[in-house]
């Protein structure tokens, strides 16, 4: 049995499987706060311990450093992250500082794995 059929096929999963930390589905209200500008709302994609996407409605700068703040079953969130890349609306961010707000996400993380993977069709 190759790595493929334990994981599914194709580039997606691949993809996930090589990340530092694996992603999971998570839809929040976002606000980022570039540098020099006003706040911009959005909603998150998904979450991993070391980054967030979210779709945001007003362009954010690559490469700046932001502060975002979200809201998380386990409690609030500020944090700042560089702004890692853009796909049309959809950005990436990655986590720059270690804070009490990093023990949040990582716990949340954990707690998405095992709630997404009882509802992965793959595990079944």
């Amino acid at each position: 049995m190759g790595a493929h059929s334990q994981f599914g096929t194709g580039p997606a999963h691949e993809f996930v499987e090589t990340r530092r930390h694996p992603r999971f589905k998570l839809e929040v209200n976002i606000r980022v706060y570039p540098r020099n500008s006003a706040v911009v709302r959005g909603h998150t994609v998904d979450i991993s311990e070391s980054g967030i996407s979210a779709i945001l409605k007003t362009e954010v700068p690559i490469g700046e450093v932001v502060r975002l703040e979200f809201a998380l079953p386990l409690g609030d969130v500020e944090v700042h992250a560089l702004v890692r890349q853009r796909n049309a609306f959809r950005y990436g961010f990655q986590f720059v500082e270690s804070s009490s707000a990093q023990d949040i996400i990582g716990r949340t993380c954990r707690h998405l794995a095992v709630e997404q993977s009882v509802h992965d069709p793959r595990t079944a």
